[in-house]
């Protein structure tokens, strides 16, 4: 981990890409966003990664393909 690279909660995350905390946490669970787990179990999301993704393409959004899914499909 990068010295002093602050750690987000799934809230600060979600307000970030202007989803529900539920959503960021999905994506945690599906490998789609690196977490780390607090002693008490509690996730939390390095700010330099959250960072660089909001200045990708945000692939995270779900409904970024535009048909509401998670995941684009060939149709």
């Amino acid at each position: 981990m990068e010295t002093g690279d602050r750690l987000l909660t799934p809230g600060e995350v979600a307000a970030l890409f202007r989803v529900d905390p539920k959503t960021v946490t999905r994506w945690a669970a599906a490998g789609r966003i690196s977490s780390i787990r607090t002693p008490g179990g509690h996730r939390r999301f390095r700010e330099s990664e959250v960072r660089a993704l909001l200045e990708g393409d945000d692939a995270l959004d779900d409904t970024s393909s535009g048909n509401g899914r998670a995941h684009p499909t060939n149709e």
